[in-house]
């Protein structure tokens, strides 16, 4: 059976040499014009969602919180297309959730790449895990893995994907240090580049939704972190 991604872009020229490109790949394709429109489109359960930055009704940005704040969508892998370069705007867009971001002009061979790289993520999640790695505790947190759940001290708190990714990554580890690389290789992997200050901005965010729990992340300056044993 084809993949499908769902092409969230206001430029149709784009739409239409994307989907071009991505169908002679064997990929099914979905369109959307606007936000709005990707949010309705995202209901059809897309295997990938492309996503322009800048779009009419509903940027990007506030595309990816709606689709992390809804459990039916929130597992959807995301790259980001946008005319947009600078580090910060990487960071932001890899902070609310996406998996990828990619710059236009577009080149069709690294897009590709990253797509297959991203697939290959989801596919490769708890259904496929072993039985004892789909529930994961330390001290008062606990993940649930098949149902992408987090429970900080008794109370449910939604973590993006990347962020929960890299807190199950720090549980599995738990006790080790765990360096800046090994998480970018384990989490983005190899085809993607992502800057060392992508991982602290996610430790920043999951240390703020751990709250009492913050301190069993310890930062090895110049290496990486290390979740200690419970106090």
């Amino acid at each position: 059976m084809k993949q499908t991604l769902l092409l969230a872009d206001d430029e149709r020229d784009i739409i239409d040499f994307l989907k071009y490109n991505l169908e002679k790949e064997g990929f099914a394709i979905l369109t959307a014009a606007n936000g709005s429109e990707a949010l309705l489109q995202a209901k059809h359960h897309p295997d990938l969602i492309l996503l322009d930055v800048m779009m009419p009704e509903m940027n990007g940005h506030d595309v990816v919180r709606a689709l992390k704040a809804d459990q039916a969508t929130s597992s959807i892998p995301v790259i980001f297309l946008t005319a947009r370069i600078s580090e910060l705007d990487e960071v932001i867009g890899l902070e609310l959730g996406a998996d990828d971001y990619v710059t236009k002009p577009i080149s069709i061979p690294k897009l590709i790449a990253r797509i297959k790289s991203a697939l290959r993520k989801k596919s490769g999640k708890a259904p496929d895990a072993a039985p004892e790695e789909i529930l994961l505790s330390h001290g008062k947190i606990l993940i649930n893995r098949a149902h992408h759940r987090v429970t900080v001290a008794g109370t449910d708190v939604f973590f993006p994907k990347k962020e929960f990714e890299v807190l199950a990554y720090l549980i599995r580890h738990a006790g080790k240090v765990v360096t800046r690389e090994s998480l970018l290789n384990s989490i983005w992997g190899a085809e993607v580049f992502v800057v060392d200050r992508t991982i602290d901005v996610h430790i920043r965010k999951i240390r703020e939704k751990l709250g009492e729990c913050s301190s069993y992340i310890d930062t090895i300056k110049g290496v990486g972190y290390r979740l200690n044993a419970p106090e």
